[in-house]
């Protein structure tokens, strides 16, 4: 390894509150790039099949992440939260989970990011809030309003309750267990969804 730039703190693995103080911070994009141009990057580089392996790992990491501490996750139906997952990639193409963030910052520093975030929040308020809210009685205890396999930029990985990609996750656990959680009260099981911009768990 060469540790000839080891004190310069703008090649390690920073956040934008140090890499903007840096003689090659780019304001136009800040540094950033979206999951979703990531993906067209890597499939363009390493090959579509590459490329679909280190999203299902992304995915797995999602999932087993949040059933590793389902049950101590705040359960109420009447609230929800957005986790931000900070996930390094190396050479191989190995995803690692860093932390995960509850209720990640929503500031912006670029145009684009503000975007981004924005379209990120009207997607969660479109997958938690029932669409005739507050005049609904589907928000009384029922999910039903948003079990779509896509909203916005969300997908949905994974839902107990519907056997919903299990089969892509814990097909290979043995012995199983029943879920002895969820993040909801009122439903005994748990799903997941992912964006380019985050994950939700409801």
């Amino acid at each position: 390894a060469n540790n000839s730039n080891i004190d310069n703190m703008y090649i390690h693995l920073t956040n934008v509150a140090i890499q903007k103080n840096g003689e090659e911070y780019n304001e136009k994009h800040g540094n950033k790039w979206s999951f979703k141009h990531l993906m067209f990057y890597l499939k363009a580089t390493q090959g579509y099949q590459a490329a679909k392996e280190l999203l299902h790992r992304i995915h797995a990491i999602f999932v087993y992440q949040c059933k590793a501490v389902q049950n101590v996750m705040i359960n109420d139906k009447h609230c929800f939260e957005c986790y931000g997952f900070d996930i390094m990639i190396d050479r191989n193409l190995k995803p690692w989970l860093i932390e995960v963030n509850a209720s990640p910052s929503l500031t912006s520093t670029t145009r684009p990011d503000r975007i981004m975030k924005s379209n990120m929040i009207n997607d969660i308020i479109e997958t938690v809030v029932p669409p005739d809210f507050p005049e609904s009685k589907i928000s009384r205890g029922f999910t039903s309003w948003n079990q779509k396999p896509v909203i916005g930029n969300f997908t949905l990985i994974y839902d107990e309750s519907t056997g919903f990609g299990v089969d892509k996750f814990v097909v290979s656990q043995a012995p199983k267990e029943k879920s002895s959680g969820g993040f909801e009260s009122h439903n005994s099981k748990s799903s997941t969804r992912a964006s380019h911009q985050g994950a939700r768990w409801r």
